[in-house]
């Protein structure tokens, strides 16, 4: 008998089975990256999605721009409606600044723009993707502060992943193109929406089966078709972080330089 043989044979037996039980599947590698991904967003998401509180809380907002010590705000005009100056911005850490309004949109939009200053703290402000293309089944996820359920204060920062359900051809009253499934609640509007790269694509705005009004009317005054408006009704709805852009005054030539890089 050829012990040599033998003993080379375990040997080699030995080394496969040790290896079949400490080699990580592909499946769990790519859960383990998506899921620090996930927990880097969210994390990124934070330092950029601000409060907006007027005598009380209103909603949600995002850091988009800074120049010096000055940082600029974007949320939803209604959220400023909900309230009245003297506004202010809560920041994560829990700092609060005086905020001066900006401008509101007069052009049929739902967005408004505020701004303060931070002399001592230095603030992450979000990276805009403006010419996103999203489409049907593209992954997103969404920030914000909502309300708790008696509507009287936030219960906290809030990140929700969903994906793209409609891509809209025109946009609804407000600039609203964007359907997704994420569940934004009330005091999540303003808050970003962001892709899988972390960068912005819209600013959410209108949660899924509202309660009253009839918000799916197009800007041009027309009406979706009865299947698509039902369709609507299932989903969160956000504006594009390209109108916005778009929306831009030429006044605000240099701001829209600015934010564009």
């Amino acid at each position: 008998m050829d012990w040599h043989k033998i003993i080379l044979a375990t040997c080699i037996g030995s080394l496969s089975i040790s290896s079949v039980l400490v080699a990580p599947t592909v499946s769990s590698v790519e859960q383990s990256l998506n899921q620090r991904s996930t927990q880097q967003l969210q994390k990124q998401a934070k330092l950029i999605t601000v409060k907006v509180l007027s005598k009380d809380f209103l909603g949600s907002g995002i850091l988009i721009h800074t120049k010096g010590s000055v940082y600029t705000v974007l949320t939803n005009a209604h959220v400023l409606r909900s309230g009245k100056a003297p506004y202010q911005i809560q920041t994560y850490d829990g700092k609060v600044y005086a905020a001066t309004l900006q401008s509101m949109s007069d052009r049929g939009n739902d967005l408004a723009r505020l701004q303060f200053r931070s002399d001592r703290t230095k603030y992450t402000v979000a990276s805009l993707d403006f010419r996103s293309s999203l489409t049907k089944g593209n992954k997103v996820f969404a920030a914000g502060f909502p309300f708790d359920e008696e509507g009287d204060r936030d219960i906290g920062f809030v990140f929700r992943s969903g994906e793209v359900s409609l891509v809209l051809d025109k946009a609804l009253e407000g600039g609203y193109k964007i359907g997704y499934t994420n569940d934004i609640q009330k005091g999540m509007s303003g808050g970003p929406l962001l892709n899988y790269v972390g960068k912005v694509v819209a600013i959410n705005g209108m949660h899924a089966e509202p309660l009253w009004g009839d918000p799916y009317v197009y800007q041009d005054g027309t009406e979706p078709e009865p299947e698509l408006r039902q369709q609507m009704h299932q989903y969160s709805w956000g504006i594009p972080i390209a109108t916005f852009v778009d929306l831009v005054s030429s006044s605000d030539s240099n701001f829209q330089a600015e934010v564009k890089k």
